[in-house]
């Protein structure tokens, strides 16, 4: 067969399944439409595809920037930031890259690792690349960046909003995370073996990066950009469009306020629930007025306002990771994998705010 026919063969492959896709999204939008009473016309453009073209947008540019970053031979430039600490933890130079895109755009890092992983499969004996373990707990370890990423937006909102409170919550929630990357690269130290002594690992600043072959780039782009965004969108497009329709069904709101119904209420004033049911029901930003608000009146103390947020973000978990994180995990990965790395990753994420959260609580 010759290329240009197995070219067609492959685009064809990649067709069928993406317009199945985008059948089922429509038949869920036409039944959200009859079955949703509050969902109207105008809100699919406002709530669903202009935020689903703005996530794709990001997706598709994280692989062009990996695959870039990938052929230009830029790994050991982008690793040299955090070179030490994932050489300590076993996991190289493609995983530290991966980190420093991460303080940009998690997005962008997990299609990077993506890419790295896949590089390896394809070309088993290919060194440098980076292992199915590897890409986990770079995933995990890239918490710490998507901290910082997002602290400009969340600190000067809510600490103006809960003063002292808000502060040690922050403080709280930076500690958790400093305690996972922590064990995270011991656990790489313990478990994965050596790195080996190639080019891509060595920490050798003599070694000289290979110069940009820009005709090798776009030839590469041009034969794994399309296949990769497809395969993305087949799954992106119907879950996203899945998780609108039961948001605005109002399942999500129902299950934000069963959960806070299971707070003990032993551990702090009934009055600090509704905190925890506002934080769950509207934006996050809500929460912390509603905290700030009890706070001043002097119905909570400061720590107990700090348990309060504690909670709600622990039990927004579940919430949280099916509402804003599923579709794209699952899009970026697989299926299996993306579940599988976003349950384990918010699992060690919550699990670290409790073990730290109630240290706080016997000694604070």
């Amino acid at each position: 067969m010759s290329k240009s026919a197995t070219a067609k063969a492959d685009e064809k492959k990649q067709i069928r399944p993406l317009l199945i896709s985008l059948g089922i999204s429509l038949i869920m939008i036409s039944a959200g439409l009859i079955l949703v009473d509050t969902l109207r016309p105008i809100q699919l453009a406002s709530r669903l595809l202009w935020p689903l073209i703005r996530l794709m947008v990001f997706i598709t540019l994280g692989l062009f920037i990996g695959q870039i970053i990938e052929a230009a031979g830029w790994i050991k430039t982008m690793a040299v930031v955090a070179r030490p600490l994932f050489r300590f933890g076993r996991l190289g130079n493609h995983c530290s890259a991966a980190f420093t895109a991460a303080f940009f755009s998690g997005v962008t890092a997990n299609a990077m690792l993506l890419d790295f992983w896949k590089e390896g499969l394809l070309d088993f004996w290919k060194e440098g690349h980076i292992t199915r373990s590897q890409l986990f707990l770079s995933n995990f370890i890239n918490q710490l960046p998507a901290f910082f990423l997002h602290l400009p937006t969340t600190f000067f909102i809510v600490v103006p909003l809960t003063g002292w409170a808000g502060g040690l919550y922050f403080l709280i929630t930076f500690l958790a995370v400093i305690l996972r990357t922590i064990l995270f690269m011991v656990y790489g130290r313990l478990r994965l073996p050596p790195l080996k002594k190639t080019p891509e690992n060595a920490d050798d600043s003599r070694i000289k990066a290979k110069k940009p072959d820009y005709s090798d780039i776009a030839k590469r782009l041009k034969s794994r950009l399309p296949r990769r965004i497809a395969r993305i969108t087949v799954y992106v497009v119907p879950i996203y469009t899945l998780v609108f329709i039961l948001n605005a069904a109002g399942l999500f709101k129902l299950l934000r306020e069963a959960l806070a119904g299971y707070v003990v209420t032993s551990i702090m004033p009934m009055e600090s629930l509704s905190v925890i049911v506002l934080s769950f029901a509207a934006e996050f930003t809500s929460g912390f007025a509603a905290a700030g608000a009890l706070l001043e009146a002097g119905v909570l103390t400061i720590k107990q306002t700090v348990m309060a947020l504690l909670i709600g973000n622990v039990l927004a978990f579940p919430v949280r990771a099916l509402r804003h994180q599923l579709p794209r995990y699952i899009g970026i990965f697989s299926p299996r994998m993306g579940t599988q790395i976003l349950l384990m990753g918010q699992g060690f994420r919550v699990a670290s705010i409790i073990v730290v959260g109630i240290v706080y609580y016997w000694i604070g």
